[in-house]
């Protein structure tokens, strides 16, 4: 796997300088060889600006734009570089709550701090070798939420109430 990886960028944002060299040292040892840095979601919003990145890695709290509006912006902004990207968030506060909201904002996967090489590597893998397919409705843009297709799922039309409207409907 680490040879395949050398050929992709990755944005680290974390406003902590001591995560953002661990969590450097990880992807390097992973074979990772582009690894550009921000301090906080306003930088890397630039950084998308200015490079082709094939993956970021956020943290959730950072000042003055945290890693969930990062990941909003990244979504769902007009100007955005890359709607499509990967978005691992990291945070050392992994409450339900936190997971959710990441999760709405459109967060590709999930990383409870403190992290290790194979939790780094196992949700990178994930995001590229098994992307999932991306989600527009009305109030989301993101991956789909759905990690598993339900066997037996018929589409969205599976209820008799819709079978019964499409029947009536002329065609």
């Amino acid at each position: 796997m680490t040879s395949s990886l050398s050929a992709i960028q990755v944005l680290l944002i974390d406003d902590n300088p001591h995560m953002r060299a661990i969590a450097s040292a990880v992807l390097k040892s992973a074979g990772i060889r582009k690894v550009l840095e921000a301090g906080d979601g306003g930088a890397g919003l630039q950084i998308l600006r200015e490079h082709a990145v094939d993956l970021a890695l956020v943290d959730y709290k950072m000042f003055p734009l945290d890693g969930v509006e990062f990941t909003r912006l990244v979504r769902n902004s007009p100007d955005s570089a890359n709607p499509y990207l990967p978005i691992i968030m990291m945070t050392g506060h992994s409450g339900k709550e936190r997971v959710y909201e990441a999760r709405d904002a459109g967060v590709t996967e999930f990383l409870a701090k403190p992290i290790t090489a194979k939790a780094v590597l196992d949700r990178i893998q994930s995001v590229i070798w098994k992307p999932r397919p991306f989600v527009k409705t009305e109030g989301y843009f993101g991956p789909d939420r759905r990690r598993v297709a339900a066997p037996g799922y018929q589409g969205p039309f599976r209820r008799a109430i819709d079978a019964a409207r499409d029947a009536a409907e002329p065609a």
